[in-house]
Order: C-alpha cells, then structure tokens, then sequence
C-alpha cells in the first residue's frame, strides 16, 4: 500500500475523532447507550442483591425509555475501555468511549476500501475513500451512541464481503455477511430484518447461495445472538427480555412510533438520501455510471439493488428518520466509486469523460467544504452540555462563587436532552476518591413533573438552576451566564445589530455562543459590516440563588 493509498484510509478514522473533538456533547437519542456504559464502568455488574443494587444505582430504573434497549454495546465498550480510562483518568471517559464506537465504525469502513482495492484495484479504492470521507452526516454519527451506530459497523463488514462479481463471490463470504446482518437485526436493530430479506434473496437469485446454506448461516448467527443477548438483557433489566423483540412489537406491530412524528412515504429517496450523501453526483453520477458501464454493473448491483429495495420497503414505516438508513450509505458510496473510477480512468478519451471528471473532482472538494461548515454549525446545536461544562467552571474551589462543598444543580428537559450526561455530571466515579484539589462536589436534580416544579420548597433546594425559560424558576435568582444555540443562517448588512441580543439580567454569553460573537466581530469590520454566518439564539441561563435564600437539602 502506497503512502497515498494510507493517508486516505487514516483519514476516515482521523476525521471521525476531528468531529468528534468539536462536538464532543450528546442528545437524549444517545442517552440510553451512554448512560449505561457510564453505569457498568461505575458501579460494576453486582453478584448479590442484584436488583436493589441495579434498581438504586442504575440509571435505566429512572429513565426506561419507550421501549428497552439491549446492553451488549454498554457492555462492550465499557469492557474494552476500563483499562483505558483506568490509565488517562475518569474525567475522559466520555470521550473515550465515544471514540472506541467511532473508532470501530471507522474501520469497518477501511475494510470495506480494503475489500474494494482487492478486487477493483486502487483507484476505486480511492475513489472510495475520498467519497466516503467527505460525507458529513455518517462521519458526525460515527461516535455517537445510538442503536444505529451500533449496527452500523456490523452491517459494513457484511457488504464488505460481498465485494466483487456475484457470479464468482465464494459461499463462506456470502455466509458471514448473513451471519453478520443477522447478528445486527437480532441484537441492535430490528429493522435490519428488511435489510438482511433483501440482501439473502439478491444472493439466492444471484445462484451464491441455496436454502441450505442460508438457513445453516442463519440459524447459527441467530442462536448465538440470542444466547449472548438475552441472558445479558435480562441480567440489567431484571426480567426475561429480547429487547428487540420488544422494539419489534412497538414500532411495528403496535405502531407507536409514529408518536415521534410521521414523514411521507418518499422522504428516504428525496431528502434523506441527498442529505447523507453530501455529495450530489453519489446519486446523480456515481452510481448510474457503476450501473451503466458493463465493466461494473455486476459488481454495483450486489451494492445497489438490496439496500435500495431495503429503502423502499423501510419507507412503509410511517416514522423516518435518516440515521434509520445510515447503514446503506457505504455499499452505495462503494457503488459510486465504481462509477467514478470508470469516468476518470476514461477522461482523456472523450470531453464527456473529462468534463465528468472535473466535475467529479470538483465534487469532492466542494463536499469537504460543505462538510465542514456543517460539522461548525451542528456544534452549536449542544447548549446543555456547554451549560454543564461551563457552569463547572464557573463554580471552581477558591473563586467567590465556590461558597458550599456541596453544590446542588436542577437541570431542565432541554439541558438533558442537549448534553447533560452522567459522565459530564460526575467527571470522577462517586466510588473512586476526589482530587484534593476539588473541594466542590456537584449534586443534581432532573425532576420534570410539574406539580413538583411549582413548589417553592422544592426550588430552595438548589444553588444553581440550568433553564430553558427562567420564568419558571420560584424564588430569588441571579443569572450569570447565557448559552447560546444555532437559529438558522442570518445576514447582516452594514449597521445592523446582530439578532439575540441579551435582555436586561441575562447576564453574560458563554460557550460556543460567545465564539461566535467574538468571530463576528472580527469578521465584520473586514467586511464593512456584512456577515452571513450561523445565528446564534438563547437557549439556557446558568441561574445563581440570590444569597440569603435558604437552601434545603437534596438527596441525588
């Protein structure tokens, strides 16, 4: 492998850290994964008294979600990363674990581009590479502890040994992508089911598997799947449970997941795809030419027909979302290469090939681009965990505002839903001993029923309040900090004032916000007073109780 040839496929992983150094918070849909990974590296796997331990430490008791998850993932990465963390310190131990998934879906896509280098040559390879990696969304999700995120390597390694003509594939290649496919249904996702029909029947009907053969692939990666999944599901939830077959029965046969919002049945082919593909000419270009050109049609129909067919069947689910289909965009992407490779191999022989080629070219940079601002804005979309991290500054031993050794903190809906995590609550495990140095500890408060919050006695409680609305708020406070969040797109002309200016008590911007204004600032003196850029909007007051409000006691 040449240097070039390295380069790109450190890249994949490399970028995958870059966006996940620059938005390194979290949103509820990545709650359950790293919660409980946070619980199992904290508290441990408990041999006696199971149930209360787990019931009054774990935080799944609390927060079940709408249906149960399984925790072979938490198990996983809290497995492989304890020494790790045990080694560079508890207070990395998000990042760290977020790394390890992102790491592992980056590799998944490597072998996939080692697969294509195998039987298309280096060129395609390349071109795989360089498409694949100028691709946002995959990128951005890569780390992020989703369900999604977690089938999403799983199903990578499976098309990547189906790489190659499907007349002459080899039958154990062909049995462990469907052993892999059937793994990702059983144990992550159920959805998968579709995706692994299409690819098992593509298979048959391409002659590269009978029934037997299928069954025997089948059968074996299902039974493991479950005698590893549920015994270890029933452990944490303390009950007999497949939790995708409970997933199963909600979303599908119940159909409560239309309660989350309802998208046309073509949303997946005109927005979702476009918009993960980041690059246009993926879909325009790309992958008609793999279709087109005889050299490569058989090769891009094992990529092409099952995931789409997948796509099609999936759009029946009246619920969308375009992480749903995440796991298509690899074989795809491999499928454009094919096709930009064939262009590009040809751009001397026709201006056709040649201006196909520019365009290709130009593309790839313009995605980067692209690419890149999006990483910028999607940052700003975290005010919770910047509220968390700053308020942690804010309250430091030996500033004016470190007055309790104990510091009680209620953060709202919004604040958990954008990054409030338990590793950001408790950057040391309750069980390892604090520093010397931080004489504050941090207790938190998540209650939401409203009868409780229109209590007095329960607000006396805290000393700090992380809010969307401080209206809601009873009793005397102080704000001391704002964090900002990204409102859309805005252009100012000379001599306008930026939008979101602070009303009177709001105190100061922080975060990311006060980034921005700073930059702005810069910027528009440069450009007599014009600035299009992101639009940043109140989204969470750091508030301080007034002293000489008396302060109850709060129990974690």
């Amino acid at each position: 492998m040449g240097a070039i040839d390295t380069l790109l496929s450190l890249a994949i992983p490399a970028l995958v850290i870059v966006h996940l150094i620059v938005a390194p918070y979290t949103k509820v849909e990545e709650s359950f994964n790293l919660q409980a990974t946070h619980d199992i590296l904290v508290y441990g796997t408990p041999t006696s008294d199971v149930y209360a331990k787990l019931s009054a430490r774990y935080d799944h008791f609390d927060f079940p979600g709408a249906v149960p998850r399984t925790f072979m993932g938490p198990v996983l990465l809290a497995g492989i990363t304890q020494p790790i963390i045990g080694v560079v310190g508890f207070e990395y131990a998000q990042f760290i674990v977020r790394a390890l998934l992102g790491l592992f879906n980056a590799w998944a896509m490597v072998i996939l581009k080692s697969s294509v280098e195998s039987e298309f040559g280096r060129p395609a390879a390349r071109w795989y590479a360089v498409l694949q990696a100028t691709q946002f969304h995959v990128l951005f999700y890569a780390s992020r502890t989703l369900p999604n995120m977690f089938a999403f390597g799983i199903t990578t390694l499976a098309f990547s040994q189906l790489v190659g003509n499907p007349k002459t594939l080899r039958l154990g290649r062909c049995k462990l992508a469907i052993g892999l496919l059937t793994f990702a249904t059983a144990v992550f996702r159920s959805e998968l089911a579709i995706l692994l029909c299409t690819t098992t029947a593509y298979l048959f009907l391409m002659r590269r598997m009978g029934v037997e053969s299928i069954l025997e692939a089948f059968l074996i990666s299902f039974v493991f799947s479950l005698i590893t999944s549920i015994p270890i599901d029933s452990y944490f939830w303390q009950k007999p449970l497949w939790p995708e077959l409970s997933a199963f029965v909600f979303n599908v046969l119940q159909g409560s997941s239309s309660e989350w919002g309802v998208s046309p049945w073509h949303y997946y082919f005109t927005n979702a795809l476009p918009k993960v593909f980041t690059n246009p000419l993926v879909l325009s270009l790309g992958i008609p030419m793999s279709l087109y050109a005889p050299a490569t049609r058989a090769q891009a129909q094992t990529f092409i027909l099952p995931t789409l067919l997948f796509v099609a069947i999936y759009s029946v689910q009246p619920h969308k979302e375009a992480r749903f289909i995440f796991y298509v965009v690899p074989p795809m992407t491999a499928a454009a290469a094919l096709g930009a490779n064939y262009i590009f191999t040809r751009r001397g022989k026709s201006v056709l090939y040649s201006l196909g080629s520019i365009a290709l070219v130009a593309s790839v940079l313009a995605s980067f681009v692209i690419s890149t601002g999006m990483l910028g804005l999607s940052s700003l979309n975290y005010p919770g965990g910047e509220a968390l991290a700053e308020l942690r500054s804010l309250v430091q031993p030996g500033s004016s505002s470190a007055d309790v050794q104990a510091v009680t903190v209620h953060t709202d809906v919004l604040s958990c839903m954008t990054g409030v995590t338990l590793f950001g609550q408790h950057p040391y495990p309750p069980v390892d001993p604090k520093p010397t140095t931080d004489a504050i500890s941090f207790v938190f408060d998540k209650t939401e029923e409203p009868s409780t919050l229109r209590s007095l006695d329960f607000w006396s409680k805290f000393d700090y309040l992380l809010l969307e609305d401080p209206a809601k708020a009873i009793g005397s406070w102080e704000s001391v900090g704002l964090i900002q969040g990204f409102g859309g797109v805005e252009i100012l002309k000379p001599g306008m004032d930026a939008d979101g200016a602070l009303e009177t008590g709001e105190g100061q911007i922080l975060g990311r916000g006060a980034t921005v204004k700073k930059i702005r600032g810069m910027i528009r003196p440069l450009t007599g007073g014009w600035w299009i850029g992101p639009k940043m909007e109140p989204r969470i007051r750091i508030l301080k109780r007034v002293r000489g409000l008396p302060r109850k006691e709060v129990k974690e």
